[in-house]
């Protein structure tokens, strides 16, 4: 996802002129906040997020041109790139309007302005129950709301939020309290698809309208690191001796709200990451999330090795993966992270898989 804005989007990030700073901050958070379900945006969408921030034209104009995109040819949409540019500027144009009110119907129209014309079921509570595999849990599930009580749940959520006092102390003291009430919102599940999307566009325009600025680029580069970490936030299991813990939103918050630089990994938030963080060449224990182990040929060199280790730790043989998630992975930008894939393959580690959209790829059994 990085290397989307980094050149020459990022300059604008950097302007003087605080209109086009602010404009470049929402693209930049609407396009980042498409990685919490894997999604990347297209170059047509990048050029119209820049010619909007350059004045060339408005947002409504630019929201207009990507509708109009994907009507004139259906085919453009690989990849769910549709999705991703239409959200995408969707949540730009939300995040540089001043209007908001905090309530439960203010949750229910971002949902539906975000996802008109993409989901049926956009702006709609889900009357089903549901569950989601996670990466982070070891492909377990997280307890998400009953869809019987939905509205009740919204509602009180709100309501006490509403009556929460926050002190005028140091900021570190509040976050406690903003990491416990955005994860218990995002644990409703309200809708059936976009929730972490429109839970994370919901908290920035309140965190705005405390005062706050929220202009950073905490979302836009950490939007899976803030998934991972409400689900850690709502995942007990007492028979492995797991708590849930809003430690890691905590973290994401402190950088966000106080500046501060904590590492924002996401293999520190797996169940079963090793918190001594022992070198991970030397340790099968690292390897074993997935219980087996996978031998590496001798051609490669010892920081290849190392990468291709960390990687398995991540996915094991059951889960497929991208060239973003190897760049999210390994902090690299994206020309080092096709190589290593390319080098993958050759050496027959991966192999590429079907039906997941382009470029997915899956460790190979025997390897």
């Amino acid at each position: 996802m990085k290397d989307i804005i980094n050149d020459p989007f990022a300059e604008y990030l950097r302007q003087e002129d605080p209109d086009r700073r602010k404009l470049a901050h929402a693209w930049y958070t609407g396009i980042g906040l498409q990685a919490v379900d894997r999604l990347e945006t297209s170059a047509y969408l990048q050029q119209t997020a820049r010619d909007n921030i350059e004045g060339k034209i408005t947002l409504a104009e630019a929201n207009d041109l990507i509708t109009r995109y994907y009507e004139e040819s259906p085919k453009r949409d690989v990849d769910r790139y549709m999705e991703a540019d239409l959200v995408s500027a969707r949540i730009a144009a939300i995040l540089s309007e001043e209007a908001f009110v905090f309530s439960v119907p203010q949750i229910i129209g971002i949902h539906a302005r975000l996802f008109e014309g993409i989901y049926d079921h956009a702006g709609k509570l889900r009357d089903y129950n549901i569950s989601k595999k996670e990466w982070v849990l070891n492909g377990e599930s997280i307890t998400y709301g009953d869809a019987q009580n939905l509205m009740d749940m919204l509602a009180y959520d709100i309501n006490e939020e509403k009556k929460y006092r926050y002190p005028f102390s140091n900021i570190c003291d509040i976050i406690p309290h903003l990491a416990s009430f955005v994860s218990n919102l995002w644990q409703i599940h309200a809708f059936a698809e976009g929730n972490t999307r429109t839970t994370a566009v919901f908290f920035i325009k309140y965190l705005r309208s405390m005062g706050f600025p929220v202009t950073n680029d905490i979302f836009a580069e950490n939007a899976w690191y803030f998934r991972n970490a409400l689900v850690r936030a709502n995942y007990t299991d007492w028979t492995k001796g797991i708590r849930a813990t809003t430690e890691y939103l905590e973290l994401f918050l402190k950088n966000l709200l106080a500046g501060e630089k904590n590492e924002l990994k996401n293999r520190y938030l797996h169940i079963q990451w090793n918190n001594e963080k022992q070198d991970i060449e030397n340790s099968k224990q690292d390897i074993g999330i997935t219980k087996q182990d996978i031998e590496l040929p001798d051609g490669l060199s010892g920081k290849t090795k190392k990468n291709i280790i960390t990687l398995f730790s991540r996915f094991g043989f059951e889960q497929y993966f991208g060239r973003t998630d190897v760049m999210e992975t390994l902090s690299l930008t994206a020309s080092p992270a096709s190589a290593l894939i390319s080098k993958m393959l050759s050496y027959k580690l991966i192999v590429p898989i079907s039906g997941y959209g382009k470029g997915k790829y899956i460790f190979k059994y025997g390897s």
